[in-house]
């Protein structure tokens, strides 16, 4: 069972590495974007407007929020992913643990970042590379959080090991 668990894990984790690459890939574009054409654009508008920190000259209101947050856990996703398969391809008690932590805190940023990609869906008036990075999000969500529970399933696998032989020291 413990090498099912594990080569799931791997396949997972290798795709969770190629998603959150493409969510960092888009969302850079958006930041490089929205940095090139802001101050033309925002120059323009009135006062409360152009003062707005997260202003972005694409999309909504949310706009700015969710391509940071998106930015953000691409770059923790891929790190996490990375060391995710360090950690795999090891396979011990210490560093199953170790992915178990580190990819449920990247999916709680993923979560975050998908919360932003459905307010920014509910507001609309959105580009199709938005729509891309909303879509590529909510997917990369629900993959890490099957990748956060087949971690789960190799820590207790571990710990029920680790039980039968004597315990833990």
């Amino acid at each position: 069972m413990a090498t099912q668990v594990r080569s799931a894990v791997s396949v997972l984790l290798v795709l969770n590495l190629v998603l959150y690459f493409i969510i960092t890939v888009i969302a850079s574009w958006a930041v490089n974007h929205a940095l090139e054409k802001s101050f033309e654009s925002a120059s323009t508008l009135a006062l409360p407007a152009h003062l707005f920190p997260m202003y972005f000259p694409i999309g909504n209101m949310a706009t700015g929020f969710f391509i940071i947050f998106s930015l953000i856990a691409g770059i923790v996703g891929m790190a996490t992913s990375a060391t995710g398969i360090t950690n795999v391809s090891k396979w011990n008690a210490s560093n199953v643990h170790t992915a178990s932590a580190s990819s449920l805190a990247t999916w709680a940023v993923t979560v975050l970042a998908m919360g932003f990609a459905w307010k920014e869906i509910e507001l609309g008036w959105t580009n199709g590379n938005l729509r891309t990075l909303e879509v590529m999000t909510i997917i990369t969500s629900a993959t890490q959080l099957l990748c956060t529970g087949a971690i789960q399933v190799g820590v207790e696998e571990m710990i029920v090991s680790s039980n039968r032989i004597g315990g833990r020291v």
